[in-house]
Order: structure tokens, then sequence, then C-alpha cells
């Protein structure tokens, strides 16, 4: 008994010779043309080879000042049999043929768009190929963290924006930014973060800026991140636009790369905050009915809000900037936390180099924050140089294993409590250096300070704040000498 052959369908990738063809023909005939598809056409998007010359050879004319026509091109082509065709005569059946200047950017962008969708199944076609062929150490997650960069450098490169633009276009550009700030929380050209005081030294988080929050073990950072990170999500406003994405008008969809702690130990730490019940009361149960109804009220409340963790403990900065990017394209994202950075590997196996590592990660953190135009809250650990001094406020020496997060970083923040260190030095009750030590806590009791080390575009100082332990909760601390501004 014999078995057919089964049939093979082979498909050819989608191209356009035509399209090809008349846009060519339109350069050779009017070199405006070329003006107006090259900065987003190049060679590459032609699907024939000899298409791909001739325009690669065009463009280099035009940018000479010289002419590209039939005539002038034909030498640098050589001799080719096109089917009994030559060089010379297929150049001038392009021009005879040629588009009109107008409809050349239409053609161009057909051709480019064809390129993109060549380029998805040679993607497609290496995810296929290298599933099948893998080799012992090659690791599937590699392979989908790869197939995610080329999906979304085609994605990004796949754009006709760009050029110039009347200066009445900027105009416009400039004052719709000024009322999206006016109509934000507190006017600010950046994300508000809820704490006033912060947002007058800030103007806000900025997009693209990378913001380092620094400071020992027991300071209160994850705290801080969690209380911003929940203010501007919870604040979040956003518009439907025409083409069916959303404007964001107030607050922010957040991203929260929690390392070291689990979803549930994060979301519990938030509910703490907002239903003024302490963390560890909610673990044990130990908590009254009119606590229980507070915390149910709280979780209500917080189930609507644009809030994203990812608690995946030991990722490298390749997997954190994947995700990322499929948040921003899949619901959107207007800011990023990270705790903390000395959890994040590098992308290279590890290496006995972690200054090395580290500056990889925070020149990614940088590039990631520029590429998703959000801001990027980074927490991470101070250098235990701190404890030795007398002064225990950090400084931009203490950031921890490497200069290039100081280097890389828009804004750093450190967070201080000077309570959390003159609890352990209590001396003996009943001794005039106890009476000391007492009106000194109860001066410091329930502060914090953030300190502003490093800023980019606005000034650095020292913002109090009011701390409540129990609850992990940050806000604006009530002071007599903030008095209403002069008219």
């Amino acid at each position: 008994m014999t078995v057919a052959a089964p049939e093979t369908n082979f498909r050819t990738p989608p191209a356009n010779i035509e399209a090809e063809q008349a846009l060519l023909g339109a350069i050779l005939v009017n070199n405006d043309a070329f003006d107006r598809v090259s900065d987003f056409l190049k060679p590459e998007h032609f699907a024939e080879e000899l298409h791909r010359r001739i325009y690669e050879i065009a463009g280099q004319l035009i940018r000479a000042g010289k002419l590209a026509t039939p005539v002038t091109l034909k030498t640098f082509l050589g001799d080719i049999d096109l089917g009994g065709m030559t060089i010379p005569q297929y150049l001038a059946r392009l021009a005879a043929e040629a588009t009109t200047i107008i409809n050349a950017v239409d053609y161009g962008h057909a051709i480019h768009d064809l390129a993109l969708r060549r380029d998805l199944i040679s993607i497609g076609e290496d995810v296929v190929n290298t599933a099948f062929d893998a080799g012992v150490d090659a690791s599937p997650r590699a392979q989908i963290e790869e197939a995610e960069r080329k999906l979304y450098a085609i994605a990004e490169t796949g754009r006709y924006e760009g050029g110039f633009h009347r200066f009445s276009e900027a105009l416009t550009s400039a004052v719709d930014m000024a009322a999206r700030a006016w109509e934000r929380d507190g006017g600010l050209s950046g994300v508000a973060t809820g704490m006033n005081d912060l947002d007058r030294m800030m103007g806000g988080l900025q997009a693209s800026d990378m913001i380092i929050v620094a400071g020992r073990p027991g300071m209160g950072k994850t705290a801080l991140a969690t209380n911003i990170a929940f203010n501007v999500a919870r604040a979040y406003r956003g518009e439907a636009q025409p083409d069916g994405t959303h404007l964001t008008v107030n607050g922010g969809i957040v991203g929260f790369f929690s390392l070291e702690m689990s979803s549930e130990q994060l979301a519990t730490r938030i509910i703490a905050e907002q239903a003024q019940v302490p963390g560890y009361k909610i673990r044990r149960g130990d908590i009254t009915e009119a606590e229980f109804h507070r915390i149910t009220h709280a979780a209500r409340e917080m189930q609507s809000i644009p809030f994203y963790i990812d608690h995946t403990g030991g990722i490298s900065i390749a997997q954190l900037t994947a995700r990322a990017r499929r948040l921003k394209r899949q619901r959107g994202l207007d800011l990023l936390v990270v705790d903390y950075l000395q959890l994040l590997s590098g992308s290279r196996a590890r290496s006995d180099n972690r200054v090395q590592e580290l500056t990889e990660i925070t020149t990614g953190m940088k590039a990631l924050a520029k590429e998703l135009n959000v801001p990027i809250i980074a927490l991470s650990q101070l250098s235990r140089q701190v404890e030795s001094r007398d002064d225990k406020r950090p400084q931009l020496s203490d950031l921890r294993e490497s200069g290039s997060i100081e280097q890389d970083a828009d804004v750093v923040i450190f967070v201080y409590r000077e309570e959390y260190y003159l609890k352990n030095k209590q001396p003996r009750e009943g001794t005039p250096e106890f009476m000391t030590w007492q009106s000194e806590m109860e001066r410091a009791h329930g502060k914090a300070e953030v300190i502003i080390g490093k800023q980019r575009h606005g000034p650095t100082g020292t913002v109090e704040l009011a701390f409540e332990g129990e609850y992990t909760r940050f806000s604006d601390l009530a002071q007599d000498d903030h008095l209403p501004a002069h008219m």
C-alpha cells in the first residue's frame, strides 16, 4: 500500500512589487518624493533586492545634492539581466509608469507595513524553530524574553511620526500640557504623590525620571513607596480618546514590582494604612468589629483602583523590562515602582563583579523610564557606614555598591527617622540623661525626614512628614509655620 505524499502549501511572504515600482518611479521623476518618505522608509523595507539598491543609491545621490534619474542611476547598478530587460530599460519603465508625488507617502506606508508583516512572520518562524531545536542549556524563559524584545522593537520602530512640526503645533502641545497640569491635583506638571510638601519640592513625579528612594532597614522606604503608589492609583481618572486609548487626566496606573514581599503582604500593608488598623493585628485576626468594618470598606474601595503587583522574586532587569512593556501595552502605565534594586539580577549569569551588575541594572532602569515615558521609583539599600557616624542622616556617598545609582538617577531621596535610632539608646530611668532622651523622643516622635539629596530639575533639601509606625503610613505634617500664601 502506497501512501500519497502530503501536499505542501508554500506561502509567499506578503509584498507589493507594484507599489514599490510606483514609488521608485515617482522618486526618479521628482526627487522631492524621496524627502516625503525617507524619514520612515528604509532600503530594507523593500521586498525586491533590486528595489532596495535603487532606493539606497537614489537616496545617496539626493543627499549629496545630485539628481537621481534613470540616467544617473544606471552606472551604479551594473549589468543585470531582468528577463530580457536591461537595467536602463527597467529604470526608464519605472519612470514612465510613475505615480504622482501626491501618492508617494501612501505607497511608502504600504511598503513599510508589508515589511513589518514580513518581520512578524520571521520572528514567528524563529520562535518555532528555536523551540524545536533548543539545546540542553537553552531556557524557554530566555527565548520568550528575546521574542518579546524583538516584537517590542518592531512596535516602537513601526511608527510614521517624527520630523519637523510647526511652532504653532508645539505651542498647542505646551498649552495642553499646562491645562492637564492645572487639572491635576495641586496643579503639578508631574504625577502627584499625595503628599503636598513633597510635591511642592519636586513638582510631582516627572515622566521619564528615575527616582531612587534609599534608606537603612527600618526607615520606611517600602512604606513611603507604597503610600505614594497607592495615592497615585487611587487618584486615577482617565478619559477615553477617539482612537480607543485612554488619556490619564489625574493620578495614574501603577505597576509595583515587589521583589521582597508577596502581593498578600503588600496588600495587608496598604489595608493597614487605609483602614488605620495595625498590620500585626490583621495578621493575627486580633481585631474588633469596628476595625473589621473599616478593613472591608478599605478593601472594597481598593478593588477598583488600577494598581498591579508583580511579586516574582529574583528576576533579571531584562525580565522586569519585558513585563513593564507588556503592562504598558495591555493596561497602560503612569508610574512604576521597584522594591528594591539590590534584589534584581543582571541579564548575564551572576558574576563576581556586583558593581558592574548593578551598573547594568540602573542603566537599564533609566533607559526603561525614558522608553515608557513614565517615572520609575526604585528603592535602594544604604551601606552600613551610616551606622558608624554620629549624625546618621544619609548622604549620596552612602548609596550601596555602585556610583551608577547616583549617576543614573534623576532624583535621590533618603528616608530618615531619628525616632528609630533614639529608641535603641534609652538610658536608665531617673538619670539626667533619661530626661534629655525623653524630650528628644517627644520632639522626634511620629516624624520622618525625606531628604532630597539630588534633583536634576529642582532644589535639594529636607521635607518633614508625619509617620505612623503601626499603620506604616506617611502623610503631611501639620505645622504651625504653614501659613496661607500672600495674594
